[in-house]
């Protein structure tokens, strides 16, 4: 899925930029950079920030397998089995 048309990046893309722990891709900022390019309009930037936060938050291991809600965890702060909804952290 496209997730920056100015930029043409899809969230593959985003996912692999994360995803290399040579690049330490944390940022939405970082992503644009990684992948050769810079912020154009900039509503794709919750989105892009969405995806990083799934893709850092997918290995947590502090909820099931099965958990249907996309998530990261502020595991200093969380209940045990709160989700937290990444666009939701983004809006803050």
């Amino acid at each position: 899925m496209i997730v920056c048309s100015c930029n043409v990046l899809s969230d593959r893309q985003v996912r692999d930029a994360v995803a290399n722990p040579d690049a330490g891709v944390r940022t939405a900022g970082q992503v644009y950079r990684c992948l050769g390019c810079s912020p154009q309009c900039g509503r794709c930037a919750r989105t892009i920030r969405g995806i990083i936060d799934q893709a850092l938050g997918a290995g947590c291991g502090a909820c099931p397998l099965e958990c249907p809600v996309a998530h990261v965890h502020s595991h200093e702060h969380a209940q045990p089995h709160e989700h937290v909804h990444p666009l939701a952290i983004a809006a803050e």
